[in-house]
């Protein structure tokens, strides 16, 4: 079978930056439904279209095309007394950004009394390289489109 929209795709891959220095590997498959529901990057999408098991790609990504470039507005320097006890840094926090939204902070640095908060996916800004090889495609169930999303194992469970 080939890969088109409302097909599931498995797939291992690895992540490395422009150098080729790993930066993630997958440990158990990744399972996405394919057709544009944002479930995986549009470039990568785009690279697996028509394929079917078995097919192996090296996509080189510029920033823009990967997880998007640096949006400085979205870094915050907040007082640590706004903090409770244990803040560290890797911790993620729920907050707001200046549209209203919930967004989601990673605590980037904690320098003296400031806490450095950034809602830039870890990612953005940088060129990346993913290795990807398909290993099973399959026709999405009706309840997994009408989800936009795989459903069972390596998928979202509800």
């Amino acid at each position: 079978m080939k890969i088109e929209k409302n097909t599931a795709v498995t797939l291992r891959f690895k992540v490395s930056d422009a150098n080729g220095k790993l930066i993630e590997e997958s440990k158990d498959p990744m399972v996405y439904l394919h057709g544009g529901y944002g479930n995986t990057l549009p470039k990568i999408e785009e690279a697996l279209e028509g394929q079917a098991p078995g097919y192996q790609t090296v996509l080189a990504l510029a920033a823009e095309d990967a997880f998007g470039l640096r949006d400085e507005s979205l870094v915050r320097t907040i007082p640590r007394s706004q903090f409770p006890p244990g803040v560290k840094v890797g911790g993620q926090l729920e907050g707001r950004g200046d549209d209203g939204r919930v967004q989601i902070f990673n605590v980037t640095k904690i320098k003296g009394d400031t806490v450095l908060l950034d809602a830039n996916h870890p990612l953005a800004g940088k060129a990346l390289r993913f290795t990807l090889k398909v290993t099973d495609v399959r026709t999405a169930s009706e309840e997994e489109i009408a989800h936009q999303h795989v459903h069972g194992e390596h998928g979202h469970h509800h």
